[in-house]
């Protein structure tokens, strides 16, 4: 198994991501205030490049990568948001890459991934082995596998949100994140524990797939069949191998929320502060205003993860 990595690879991916990614705003709600009694700070990923904070791990990850894996090119395995992430960096990087997407993947994050130059492998979620497909292709070119969230550098590269949301508002009584194979969570909670000690850090997922908090609660891996949720984005069956253990060591509790509750969630988002966030993204606000996570009196960071979402489908979900 690899090194797990440290806040000082959140510090080199900060570094290596300076002048490439957005340092993306964090925003305040007095309704949000209000509903919840805290202070809220939402760290806005989907103001991020190319809508989601999966570009900060996917760039990390192939700018580090030597001249010789540079030329083999990558391939990845993704539902979307680190399909269009690895896409986007390696045609900025000038490494070519093969994605391979569920073929009911949203069709704006296939479309989007297309045209950031990444070449789409499908396959069925329910059936095939996604992770059996990327070694079919890795040894048919040499590729490395970059995977969306079990991997050092993506993991460093995540953290980069968190890192820059306490340098701009200091220290926290709580941080909440979304969760799905656990890589934004884990990097988050390394740069909490770094720069706000005192920080718990919380995990959201959707309650149909909740193989997360089942984990942290057994103390081991639980795998889950693949579940359905608005939440494409966190429909994983398992934590990492990486991710689990910092997970286990640095994060408090992990909290479910429905997928009426993330409908409710983006409606918030575009009628109070006019913007789009997709399901996934407003998993760990969901679980703040609906009280999940009940924190009267407490400083509160939000990561929004992303914003890409298919309008036809946003438009209904608003307008259900």
């Amino acid at each position: 198994m690899s090194t797990l990595p440290t806040y000082d690879d959140v510090v080199r991916a900060a570094q290596t991501l300076a002048g490439v990614a957005h340092r993306t705003p964090v925003l305040r709600s007095a309704t949000a205030d209000a509903r919840t009694g805290a202070q809220i700070f939402f760290k806005c990923e989907n103001f991020q490049r190319m809508g989601a904070f999966k570009f900060r791990g996917g760039y990390n990850a192939i700018a580090r990568l030597t001249p010789a894996q540079r030329d083999a090119g990558v391939v990845t395995f993704s539902s979307g948001n680190h399909a269009q992430a690895i896409a986007l960096a390696a045609r900025l990087l000038g490494v070519r890459a093969t994605i391979i997407m569920p073929h009911d993947a949203p069709v704006a994050k296939r479309a989007a991934t297309e045209g950031y130059g990444g070449h789409v492998v499908t396959y069925d979620r329910y059936t095939d082995d996604r992770e059996a497909v990327a070694r079919r292709i890795q040894a048919e070119t040499g590729a490395t596998l970059i995977p969306p969230y079990d991997h050092a550098d993506v993991i460093a590269g995540q953290g980069t949100a968190a890192k820059e949301l306490f340098e701009e508002v200091g220290s926290l009584d709580a941080l909440v994140v979304c969760l799905g194979g656990g890589g934004l969570l884990a990097g988050s909670a390394l740069a909490a524990s770094a720069l706000s000690p005192a920080c718990a850090v919380y995990g959201v997922e959707p309650e149909a797939g909740n193989d997360g908090q089942q984990s942290l609660r057994k103390g081991e891996i639980v795998r889950i069949p693949t579940p359905k949720s608005l939440a494409d984005g966190a429909v994983t069956t398992h934590l990492g191998q990486l991710t689990f253990p910092l997970i286990r060591q640095h994060v408090k509790d992990i909290v479910t929320v429905t997928d009426d509750q993330l409908v409710e969630t983006m409606k918030f988002f575009a009628e109070r502060m006019k913007m789009v966030v997709e399901p996934t993204g407003c998993l760990s606000t969901a679980a703040v205003l609906h009280q999940a996570l009940a924190m009267p009196g407490k400083r509160v960071g939000v990561i929004i993860s992303g914003g890409n979402v298919d309008l036809g489908n946003y438009a209904r979900l608003l307008a259900g």
